[in-house]
């Protein structure tokens, strides 16, 4: 009976041992597990990035384009404008 008692007191340093793998494994598995929806979260935001930088240069030639309008805008008006003083002074 006594070397029973001192086989199961031997074992506890063995089985609390067990434990702590058991817990490390498992952790072990909860970081890999992290790792690979953050490296998914990544090529998801890197998409996401590359959609929005082509988003941004398309508004950037949109700016482009319309100030180059405007400007021709304000060339027409002064011309029309130039035309109509002409008109303007052959009325009288």
């Amino acid at each position: 009976m006594a070397k029973t008692a001192t086989r199961s007191v031997d074992l506890e340093p063995i089985d609390r041992l067990e434990e702590k793998l058991k817990l490390l494994v498992s952790m072990i598995e909860r970081m890999k597990a992290e790792q690979a929806r953050a490296g998914e979260e990544n090529q998801r935001l890197a998409r996401e990035l590359e959609a929005l930088r082509g988003r941004v240069a398309a508004s950037e030639a949109m700016s482009s384009e319309l100030s180059s309008l405007k400007e021709e805008r304000d060339v027409i008006r002064s011309r029309v404008t130039e035309m109509l003083e002409q008109l303007d002074a052959l009325n009288l």
